[in-house]
């Protein structure tokens, strides 16, 4: 584009074929009822002549304009009175955030645009601008209806839309960057045209969602042909959209590029940055915490703690923690601990699902708190699942007793299970050393105790769990089987409880913005950060729960945290992160040796019982 007035010239023509569209649209509407007009004009008139041939045509064409004019007033119902999607937000006012404002009606008067209305945080890596004039968006109108129809005529900018990781990780003059073709927006979006188009494609988006959600054949029948018509709409006016919202954004760019544009080059850098920290931060930190029941309360300081790490980590990314000396972006918030614990729990509810406040059970958690109350309960759960899935395996899944092999002289005491009792190698005689009770070749009794099963050493050991998946082909899958059974039997449960607290009531309380509300259908999170995990992925992470609870309690280990993987096991003050091979050694193959080898070297006894909760 050779100047921003050309990328907005571009708009506006897109936006005047997709109002062409919509101009169209209303035509067909009314081709029948013009019609029917102009036969009950010519029959009044006499022009058309005498005859039934006549009056029947204008009776038919005259049902036909009546019909052709209810169904075009019910999509047009639909489409005013639909609810466009909002992105959930956290509300940010100007009392609480008075620098932040500043710093955004500054950038808007250097870039001669308006300045967004509003400012609103979201748990993303993404900044935008969102058009919120709809009625539904807004508080309740007071006054006359005049005073409401003149306040709907006054054109009112977007809200500026900032990612929450962005205030937290980048410093001012970044953020400041970074905002600036996202400000510079806000001209064309005053533009009337653009405006006006952009309402019809939210209106027409907002009825094919109303359409899909209803329920009922009074209400799906219309529903489903007002449905018809925004999409056949919406695909005529696609492209043009399209194009229209890319000649905005180019017109943006262009305008922005006299603000800060080599320090824009460097604020790139860092989204994709933030963008990884972020990730890794949501996935492997914030998700079993959330799986529990607890939502950490400092997810955007904690993006600030996963980036340094990876800096640390990652000679890509080295130097980018030097700049953290530098005033950071939510110092311009006035009390940056509440947003950040407003904006961790949208997180939770986004990409997990939840009620709206914290409750008995659903309460936050610190990140000082996070190893004993998340890594070590998280733990000590899953290896209470595993043996609860253990003690119910039907009897053909148990593993029959290996004979004891003959020791060589050079072989190492063997780790005692939760099946036998604690052995060394002169307890394991071969059946010729001794004659038992004056029987030669020492043959035992038919009724001796070593003939039945030993009684299972007290509590829950980590030795139990070795020798179900080592010494049975058929456990492992069976194992995996009922755990994934027994985890979407819990989730159904815990989803079901969300449903019956139900979430549109409380969201008005707190002032969180959700749009359309689809999470008040079920409670369901809107973004699931990951795929159901597999059996085995189930049965791989319970085992290694198994391997943790045994270190802690039999080896002096203890739980910790890692900012970029989550739960750790820390052995000596350092993190053990070879633990998982060995696993799924066992897991996958039946191979117990390599994870008996690791135990060996932390110093693990697995015959010992652990605590669960």
């Amino acid at each position: 584009m050779a100047s921003p007035e050309t990328g907005v010239l571009a708009a506006r023509a897109r936006a005047l074929a997709v109002l062409r569209i919509r101009s169209t649209a209303l035509a067909v509407a009314l081709l029948p009822a013009a019609v029917a007009v102009v036969l009950f004009a010519g029959r009044a008139s006499g022009h058309l002549g005498a005859g039934t041939g006549w009056d029947l045509a204008s009776w038919i064409v005259g049902a036909l304009a009546v019909l052709s004019l209810l169904l075009a007033a019910l999509v047009a119902l639909v489409v005013a009175r639909a609810r466009p999607a909002l992105s959930p937000s956290v509300p940010i006012s100007e009392k609480s955030a008075p620098d932040l404002y500043r710093l955004v009606r500054d950038l808007a008067d250097r870039l001669d645009v308006p300045a967004p209305s509003a400012i609103a945080l979201t748990p993303d890596c993404d900044s935008w601008l969102e058009d919120r004039t709809h009625r539904a968006h807004g508080p309740p109108s007071r006054g006359t209806g005049a005073a409401r129809g003149e306040a709907r005529r006054t054109p009112e900018a977007p809200v500026l839309v900032i990612g929450s990781p962005f205030l937290w990780w980048m410093r001012v003059a970044e953020l400041r960057a970074l905002l600036a073709p996202v400000v510079a927006g806000t001209g064309p979006s005053a533009h009337p045209d653009i405006a006006a188009a952009r309402r019809f494609i939210r209106g027409l988006d907002a009825a094919v969602a109303v359409a899909a959600r209803a329920r009922g054949p009074l209400r799906a029948l219309p529903l489903r042909f007002v449905g018809r018509v925004a999409r056949l709409l919406l695909r005529a006016g696609r492209e043009h959209a399209t194009i229209m919202e890319r000649a905005v954004a180019a017109a943006a760019s262009e305008r922005a590029q006299t603000v800060d544009y080599g320090l824009r080059i460097v604020a790139q850098e860092q989204v994709g940055l933030a963008y990884a920290g972020w990730d890794r931060l949501l996935t492997r930190v914030a998700l079993p915490a959330w799986r529990m029941g607890r939502w950490p309360s400092r997810l955007d300081a904690g993006v600030v703690s996963a980036l340094t790490e990876l800096s640390r980590r990652d000679r890509l990314a080295n130097g980018f923690a030097s700049r953290l000396g530098e005033r950071p972006a939510c110092d311009l918030l006035e009390e940056p601990g509440a947003i950040d614990r407003a904006a961790s729990l949208l997180a939770a509810r986004l990409f997990h699902g939840g009620p709206a406040e914290p409750g008995p059970d659903w309460s936050p958690v610190g990140w000082g708190q996070y190893p004993e109350e998340v890594v070590d309960r998280k733990w000590r759960l899953e290896a209470a699942r595993l043996h609860r899935v253990l003690d119910n395996l039907p009897a053909t899944a148990l593993p029959p007793t290996p004979a004891a092999p003959a020791p060589g002289p050079a072989s190492a005491p063997p780790l005692s299970y939760a099946r036998s009792s604690p052995r060394t190698p002169a307890d394991r005689s071969p059946v010729d050393h001794h004659p038992v009770d004056g029987r030669p070749g020492g043959a035992p009794p038919a009724d001796r105790p070593d003939d039945r099963p030993a009684a299972p050493a007290p509590g829950p050991t980590l030795a139990r769990v070795i020798d179900r998946l080592a010494q049975d082909e058929r456990a492992g899958d069976l194992v995996a089987a009922r755990l994934g059974a027994e985890v979407e039997r819990e989730e159904r449960e815990e989803a079901a409880r969300q449903a019956a607290r139900g979430g549109s009531a409380q969201d008005a309380t707190v002032g969180v913005a959700w749009g359309d509300g689809m999470v008040a259908e079920g409670g369901l999170p809107l973004f699931p950060l990951q795929p159901p995990r597999t059996g085995r992925e189930l049965l791989a992470d319970h085992v290694t729960a198994m391997v943790c609870c045994a270190a802690v309690d039999t080896a002096g280990a203890a739980p910790g945290l890692d900012w970029l993987d989550g739960p750790a096991l820390l052995v000596d003050g350092a993190r053990r992160a070879d633990l998982g091979r060995p696993v799924l050694s066992l897991v996958d193959d039946g191979d117990a040796e390599p994870l008996r080898g690791w135990l060996t070297t932390v110093g693990v006894r697995p015959e010992k019982p652990v605590r669960l909760v």
